[in-house]
């Protein structure tokens, strides 16, 4: 047995520092629903009442989850799959929770394959805006636009196929080179981004009612399906549960502080989520549009709006430019675990293996590019391929894995273990973190799973 003393280095390499683990983690966790989803069940469930649940949530079952995952990562020092091998053999002398491993490599290989798609969607729009083409355009020239995008199959797979030459052109260079170079460029800019937009909503937008309408705290409006929307929210939008974050935490030096570092990017990445509401919302009132879109506000009502803004050229162009960043930054982070697997167990070199990989993940990816024209009809599961790839991973795959990852953190670790990798100076965060890891974040998971799979609903508790 190989004990987690041996373990000084993981074999793919090191961040060189807090900042490099704090950017990459939180390029991971801001992805495209901080974008649009966040700002919009946030707007309809409540405003602010909805966003203090959601604080609750978040502090109470993914913040201890992360830290889990990311101690995890950074005692077995390997791919997920190897580390949860490894620690299973070291805690309890049985090497099949390598199998959690498994299911959340299985699961970030699967979700690339369609956010690579819609990714490639964010990019195709920065075009579409540097070329003028929502300037003046009514509904339905927007909706024909997104429509020629996602009915043309040739199209659709073309920036698909970019979006994932551009995450392997990133991972293929390794963490320091590949991976910390990109976030360490990427995330200050998407972050300047963001506040560049935030100034011109300020100025130009329905600032005020934007203002009202994500904070105001409307407790009659929130109802005990958008407090299951808060739960699980604040569990997928960390991407915790599909590999990433223990990916991540196998890279991160033993001075580094795994509580400081999860509470930073916790607020980083809802802190992106709520300025872009900020952003989107007074934009979308100014011009007298629905904001309770969801998917449909990013591809048809935004570029709606932005064709009737002054400067909305550029402003199209910077959105987009926004959206691509978020979702590079993630999009690397998916296949890094993938990656770290087959070159540790296979003994193939990044290069090879990235390329690989990308390859494969890329040819899944044309099922959700088809799944919009030639095969909107063919139903698998739960509904078209893209549909049932979704459903899938978040609701199933996920779930299962931020559960088991909390309960072998808290109940199948032992005290000196977790201790050991935390090194919380109060022994009362330590008891906290333990409580919650224990009783609190699987407890919720299950709800969240229940929730998804309709069987609140059913018992008339949730949506």
């Amino acid at each position: 047995m190989v004990t987690s003393e041996a373990r000084r280095r993981s074999p793919q390499g090191s961040w060189t520092s807090r900042l490099a683990f704090v950017l990459a983690l939180s390029g991971a966790a801001v992805g495209l629903g901080n974008i649009w989803k966040f700002p919009y069940i946030a707007g309809v469930n409540g405003g602010g009442a909805f966003v203090l649940i959601y604080l609750v949530c978040v502090f109470a079952v993914g913040l201890p989850i992360m830290m889990s995952e990311i101690l995890i990562g950074r005692r077995g020092r390997r791919n997920p799959i190897a580390t949860m091998g490894l620690l299973g053999e070291e805690e309890s002398g049985n090497r099949k929770w390598s199998l959690v491993g498994l299911l959340g490599v299985g699961g970030s290989f699967i979700i690339l394959s369609y956010y690579s798609v819609v990714a490639g969607w964010a990019v195709a729009y920065i075009f579409e805006s540097v070329s003028g083409d929502f300037a003046g355009a009514n509904p339905d020239q927007i909706t024909a636009i997104f429509g020629g995008l996602t009915g043309n199959w040739v199209a659709s797979a073309f920036w698909h196929t970019l979006f994932m030459g551009m995450t392997v052109f990133v991972v293929v260079r390794g963490v320091v080179q590949g991976l910390e170079r990109a976030v360490r460029v990427l995330m200050p800019v998407l972050l300047g981004l963001l506040l560049l937009l935030l100034g011109y909503s300020m100025v130009e937008g329905e600032f005020v009612q934007g203002l009202i309408f994500m904070f105001e705290p409307r407790f009659d409006e929130l109802t005990p399906t958008g407090v299951l929307s808060a739960l699980g929210h604040a569990f997928f939008t960390l991407s915790i549960g599909m590999g990433a974050v223990m990916a991540y935490g196998a890279y991160v030096p033993d001075n580094v502080s795994i509580s400081a570092t999860s509470v930073t990017v916790v607020g980083m990445d809802t802190g992106i989520a709520l300025i872009t509401g900020l952003v989107i919302f007074p934009i979308v009132f100014a011009n007298g549009l629905d904001p309770a879109e969801g998917p449909g506000l990013i591809f048809v009502t935004l570029p709606l709006a932005f064709g009737n803004i002054p400067g909305g050229t550029i402003v199209a162009t910077t959105f987009f430019l926004l959206l691509s960043f978020a979702a590079w930054t993630s999009a690397i982070s998916l296949i890094e675990p993938v990656v770290a697997w087959v070159t540790e167990s296979r003994g193939i070199s990044r290069p090879a293996a990235t390329i690989g990989i990308g390859v494969a993940i890329w040819a899944l990816g044309l099922l959700s590019v088809l799944s919009f024209n030639a095969m909107a009809d063919v139903n698998f599961m739960w509904g078209t391929y893209f549909d049932s790839a979704d459903f899938l991973t978040s609701n199933i795959m996920l779930p299962a894995g931020g559960f088991a990852i909390a309960v072998f953190a808290g109940w199948i670790m032992s005290r000196r273990s977790t201790a050991g990798e935390l090194r919380l100076t109060n022994p009362a965060a330590y008891r906290l973190w333990r409580f919650a890891s224990r009783f609190v974040a699987p407890a919720a998971v299950v709800l969240i799973f229940l929730n998804a799979i309709g069987v609140l609903g059913w018992l008339g508790m949730g949506g």
